[in-house]
């Protein structure tokens, strides 16, 4: 099981995928705002998507998983 990791304090702005897509290594998963900028929280393998862990407005920290990925699952 793999994890989508947010890269920096930010505020959750849009969710890309739900779960149960798949997707691809690079495949913007979930959207920040953060410093008035939307960056996106890119997925770091290929995989179906098992588990979103935030919402909307949901402030995110560094580190923090934002969502699970089955490496097999697609």
């Amino acid at each position: 099981m793999g994890e989508v990791v947010a890269q920096m304090v930010g505020k959750v702005w849009k969710i890309v995928v739900k779960e149960g897509d798949c997707v691809e290594e690079g495949d913007p998963v979930i959207i920040i705002e953060s410093m008035k900028m939307e960056i996106p929280i890119e997925a770091e393998e290929s995989g179906k998507i098992t588990k979103i862990l935030v919402t909307i407005d949901q402030t995110v920290n560094e580190g923090d998983v934002v969502a699970e990925i089955d490496e097999g699952g697609c």
